[in-house]
Order: C-alpha cells, then structure tokens, then sequence
C-alpha cells in the first residue's frame, strides 16, 4: 500500500466520508462555510466559490459525508505562464472531520489525477509563518513523494492593503511529482 492508500484508508476507517470527487455549482456554499469556520483561510467572497466549482472542478476535490455534503475541500488550478505546475488555493476539513488524514487523502487524490490527466510535475502552494497545519501537511506530503520543498516569500506583508495585519505569505514549491 502506497502512502496515498494508508491515507485514504485511515480516513475511510473513520467514516468521514463516502467519497471523493470534483466539486458541483452546488457544493460552493457548502465550501464557502468550511473556509469560513476554518477561522485560518482568507475567505474569498461566496461568488468565487461558485466560480470555482464551475470553472476549476479538473484541479479541486471535495470530500462527502454519509449524506452527500462537503466535509472537506482542496482547491487549485494550473498556472497559465506554468502548465506544469498545480497550484493549491485552499484546502480545509471541517473541525469535526480534523486530524484524521482527510487533508492528506484530498491532496493525494487531487495529485494523483492531475499529474496522470494534465501532466503536473510540480505542487504551489503559499503558507503564512503561524499556520503550523498546513507547514506540517505539505512537508509531510513533500515527503511521501521524495521531493524537494522550496521556501521562498512569494508576497510580503507589506503588499496587503495597510492595517490588514497579514502576514507574508511564503510560496511552497514542491516537486518534481514523480511518485
């Protein structure tokens, strides 16, 4: 069993959900409550994730529950200037869902269909300095593929409009996805 497998199957076992799939127009309220309660994501406006459920369904995943509702998604979508590259915009897990490996099952899944269909090679993705979650997600993915994690300031927080206190946000690029 490959280490996407032993994820999925340690979030199978916990029933969080039934299955994994593209999003629908549906679901972009669903998504939209998610990163809001996630009290961590920047929270886009709940047009863009309509948006985003219609026009990046290829690079996103959504996680259901027993009754056909999101618990968990991981949005992306491939770089214009960089088309082998997949850029991660946001991934959550509802609280009751947390710390189960439904995060690491969505972005393995989300992984292995984008680099077999659209011929990724590398992961993007941006981090704050405090969200330790997702800092330890990503490496820990990084490490199940034997690739290498590139650190670098990708937006300092002295770009965001003054007094929104954000912090920089540090682009994580990974790769190559060869596993």
């Amino acid at each position: 069993m490959n280490a996407a497998q032993d994820n999925l199957v340690r979030a199978e076992s916990h029933r969080e959900f039934t299955v994994i799939e593209s999003p629908r127009v549906e679901d972009g309220a669903a998504l939209w409550r998610i990163a809001r309660d996630s009290e961590v994501l920047d929270l886009n406006s709940s047009y863009s994730y309509l948006l985003w459920c219609r026009d990046f369904a290829t690079t996103s995943l959504v996680a259901r529950g027993p009754d056909g509702e999101p618990v968990a998604f991981v949005t992306g979508y491939t770089r214009p200037d960089r088309p082998d590259s997949l850029v991660v915009w946001q991934i959550a897990v509802d609280r009751e869902h947390r710390g189960r490996g439904l995060a690491g099952a969505l972005l393995d899944a989300l992984t292995a269909r984008v680099t077999a269909e659209l011929g990724i090679r590398r992961l993007e993705t941006t981090v704050t300095p405090g969200n330790t979650a997702s800092d330890r997600l990503f490496t820990a993915f990084a490490a199940r593929r034997g690739a290498q994690v590139e650190r670098t300031v990708l937006f300092g927080g002295e770009l965001f409009p003054p007094g929104a206190g954000h912090e920089p946000e540090l682009l994580y690029r990974i790769g190559p996805l060869d596993r």
